[in-house]
């Protein structure tokens, strides 16, 4: 009985993907903009972090928050370099010292744990920063454009039951190379569009249930 229902998912999911992907639109979808007045915190997401983080710096410098959130990125074995005597600086303590070089003050800046190995593992850390230590009802998400509906979706799945309703507002970065109304021209845009939307789909699937 299973199996099944496994092909029509994957047939389910090879439609969606060959849909979106005749359609122009699909990359300004991906690029969800909704930056509110003010918020609790910004959380800036890892994984292109320049560009994250310079969009973060701008949005901090403006005003529209005091606070900014960074999950600890997982970077495989990497502790095992280091008990070796290896010493490397992660992503998420490279993004702390940029921001802190561009003129964040370092305790406005909160390093959360949970060497985070994607999206759902940030939220997942974000939620019980929430509800151990802070009250909040307005988030930033600070990300890559073509990342930004993927994370909004997850964020809200993972948010959406806890005690005080949280706004989730997105800011896609302006530093970032990507081209939402001409993605189909570059290989990398491509790949970005076509990654999300299956990623989206697998979230929808299979990875909500879970978190």
């Amino acid at each position: 009985m299973r199996r099944p229902w496994l092909v029509f998912k994957i047939l389910l999911v090879v439609f969606f993907v060959v849909s979106i992907a005749g359609c122009r639109r699909a990359g300004a979808w991906l690029v969800r903009e909704e930056v509110p007045a003010h918020s609790d915190c910004l959380v800036i997401l890892m994984g292109s972090f320049p560009e994250r983080v310079l969009q973060g710096y701008d949005l901090y410098r403006e005003g529209k928050a005091d606070r900014i959130l960074i999950v600890e990125e997982g970077m495989g074995p990497f502790r095992q370099l280091e008990s070796r005597g290896v010493n490397i600086e992660t992503n998420s303590e490279q993004a702390i010292k940029s921001l802190a070089t561009l003129g964040v003050p370092r305790d406005s800046i909160i390093l959360l744990p949970g060497d985070a190995l994607g999206t759902i593992d940030e939220a997942i850390a974000v939620r019980k920063f929430i509800l151990s230590r802070m009250s909040a009802d307005t988030l930033i998400l600070v990300s890559s454009p073509a990342h930004m509906r993927r994370a909004s979706i997850i964020f809200k799945a993972t948010l959406k039951d806890q005690p005080e309703k949280i706004y989730i507002g997105s800011s896609p970065s302006k530093y970032s190379g990507f081209s939402p109304d001409k993605w189909w021209r570059r290989k990398e845009d491509i790949q970005s569009v076509v990654s999300e939307y299956l990623k989206i789909v697998s979230f929808i699937l299979f990875e909500k249930r879970n978190i």
